[in-house]
């Protein structure tokens, strides 16, 4: 009896190793293209461990590297990156940081760099950052405080790339003529780009491929938002921060046709932050814009207009408040709903509004909205307190008065 346990797993042994010769027979069969099509199921990392011979090698630099994010923030990631450049030339998606965790390392400058920030790091050991140029198939490339100096044109010759982020990269420089070279990019997005110049009307050679559009804090951007109006797949639009110019009355009913949301600058007339004048400018800007609100209420998400610091009208209170807990003078104007009925309101920039002026009348009560009107008309009439009974900002004069008042009230203050 124990002889025959003892042949029997014997038999199980040989009959294992059988099938593990067997799977790793079946498995060298495969051909290059079999087998960069099984790796397209791996990670980066793991292709790179699994180029056992010269036929996985052949095979990994087939391979469509599936869209996996590889941070490149040390130098170690670098030295990964650059072993993949040619191990995986069809890698897809990618970001790269400055040396964060290697101090001392940094990328080289571009053409014609900035040499006050060149001579910072000019006894940095520097590194090849045009290496990313061999992946030809990349689809996405976000570069993110890269400390990258100067141009560096390669960056926009991937013919596949579909994703662009570039943020607060202070010192490169590039224009936006060079997406011409993306002719594939559906999403922008640019922030803080003190170097980034051109017309937006350069991005017309995109129109038919951008769905979202982002560029904030770029000051040099320059044209007018309306050279975007006829891009027929663009749903995000978001240019705040820029030199773009435009009046959003132009916004015609078959412009911008797929736009599910807009931010447009201060220069805009009518785009989010623009300051006005005069206190007797609100009721004419607001019926301006009220049928845009009522007909694609989504391109004035998050609006509001605000007196500016330049007005004769603007003034300063009596009482200086360190806890920011006193109302401020309610100089910004925002649009406000209950129901389906719209108005507007006038509120300080820490939050105590004014009484609303209601653009519409109040639904009928057999409506099925007039339930839903009252109580969102209840939650918007809780939070005027400060400045009851006043419909736009109250004089200096009110206004100290009522700070006053506050200031002197037991209990007013949260610390109390």
């Amino acid at each position: 009896m124990p002889h025959s346990k003892k042949q029997k797993l014997l038999e199980e042994d040989t009959a294992a190793s059988t099938d593990d010769d067997n799977s790793t027979s079946s498995f060298e069969r495969l051909g290059t293209d079999e087998l960069a099509n099984v790796f397209g199921f791996l990670p980066p990392v793991d292709i790179m461990r699994a180029r056992l011979n010269k036929k996985m090698r052949e095979a990994a630099k087939m391979t469509i590297v599936p869209m996996t994010d590889f941070l490149v923030n040390s130098l170690d990631k670098y030295n990964a990156m650059a072993a993949m450049t040619t191990a995986l030339p069809n890698f897809q998606q990618i970001s790269i940081s400055n040396f964060t965790h290697s101090y001392g390392n940094s990328y080289g400058n571009g053409e014609d760099p900035d040499e006050d920030r060149a001579e910072i790091y000019a006894n940095f050991t520097t590194h090849d950052i045009t290496i990313i140029s061999n992946f030809r198939k990349l689809r996405c490339l976000d570069l993110g405080r890269t400390r990258l100096n100067g141009r560096y044109p390669f960056l926009f010759n991937f013919p596949l790339l579909q994703k662009l982020n570039i943020a607060n990269n202070f010192d490169l420089k590039w224009d936006l003529e060079m997406l011409a070279g993306l002719p594939l990019l559906n999403e922008l997005c640019c922030v803080n780009n003190f170097s980034l110049t051109g017309s937006i009307n350069s991005l017309r050679v995109l129109k038919d491929t951008l769905t979202k559009v982002t560029m904030n804090s770029c000051r040099h951007v320059k044209g007018n938002f309306m050279n975007l109006a006829d891009f027929s797949h663009l749903k995000k639009l978001v240019i705040s921060r820029t030199g773009v110019t435009g009046d959003i009355r132009d916004i015609g009913e078959r412009d911008f046709p797929t736009l599910e949301s807009i931010i447009l600058p201060s220069g805009v007339y009518g785009g989010k932050g623009y300051q006005f004048q005069r206190i007797s400018d609100a009721p004419g800007i607001i019926s301006t814009l009220y049928p845009i609100y009522k007909q694609r209420p989504t391109l004035l998400k998050n609006w509001y207009a605000k007196l500016s610091s330049n007005s004769p009208d603007w003034y300063h209170g009596e009482i200086i408040d360190t806890t920011n807990q006193l109302p401020n003078p309610p100089i910004c104007i925002f649009f406000v709903e209950a129901g389906s009925r719209v108005g507007y309101q006038w509120e300080s920039d820490n939050g105590y509004p004014c009484e609303v002026n209601w653009l519409d009348p109040e639904p009928d009560r057999n409506s099925c909205d007039h339930e839903k009107y009252i109580v969102e008309l209840r939650a918007i009439q809780w939070r005027v307190n400060c400045f009851d009974g006043h419909y736009e900002p109250p004089s200096e004069d009110e206004y100290n008065l009522i700070v006053k008042d506050l200031d002197e009230m037991p209990g007013f203050y949260a610390s109390d």
